[in-house]
């Protein structure tokens, strides 16, 4: 605003600071006593007129309605310097949360990389809309850190192999979901073992039963 209004007249923005003194005004900023005016003060509110032309014709109805004093551009100024306080704090509170959350996300011990990335990225992209950003390499720290225990092999590896201020966020995604396979086969197969291992026992078990009773004199 500031470039755009010293642009057109620098007292313009003068006056949309420091207000019209002593002019009487009505509550649409028009002058009272004009006639009565000195060359100064006709000088004046001319200036005042414009820059409030300016201000109404640029803000939205909704805004324009929520101000109490309409009277001059300078507590027009000033209700729209607060709500754009009130606004400013309430984002940094949101972007505050939002750095907590990054700070302790974690995947979750039942989910695919694919569902924990999803979230990461959601996340990322609300901290980016409060200009609250990290670099690749942030990221890629904070996705290795956040992996659960059955996993750690992995990022080992990683971070033995790689280098972590050059790898790609997707790059880690990827190598992350091939390991994924691998240790969904790996976890199915030894569930299977165990399954039919299980099986055996209850087959012998069933064996030396029936051997029992046959070997059992009757009656």
């Amino acid at each position: 605003m500031y470039s755009y209004i010293m642009g057109l007249d620098d007292e313009l923005w003068d006056v949309l600071k420091d207000g019209v003194g002593d002019l009487a005004l009505d509550e649409e900023g028009a002058a009272i006593d004009r006639k009565k005016h000195t060359p100064a003060q006709k000088k004046l509110y001319k200036k005042h007129h414009k820059i409030r032309g300016i201000l109404v014709a640029t803000l939205p109805r909704t805004e324009y309605l929520k101000m109490s004093d309409k009277s001059n551009a300078k507590a027009m100024f000033t209700s729209l310097c607060a709500n754009y306080e009130g606004s400013k704090k309430v984002r940094e509170a949101k972007a505050t949360m939002l750095v907590h959350q990054y700070e302790l996300f974690k995947m979750k011990d039942d989910e695919s990389i694919e569902t924990m990335y999803s979230r990461f990225q959601t996340l990322v992209s609300r901290l980016q809309i409060l200009k609250k950003s990290y670099v690749a390499s942030d990221h890629v720290s904070k996705i290795l850190r956040s992996l659960p225990a059955r996993r750690r092999p992995k990022v080992t590896d990683i971070e033995e192999a790689k280098d972590l201020n050059t790898l790609s966020v997707e790059d880690l995604i990827s190598s992350l979901k091939v390991h994924e396979i691998s240790l969904d086969e790996h976890e199915s197969a030894k569930k299977s073992k165990s399954m039919d291992l299980k099986s055996k026992g209850k087959h012998s078990q069933a064996l030396k039963a029936n051997e029992s009773e046959e070997e059992s004199p009757d009656g």
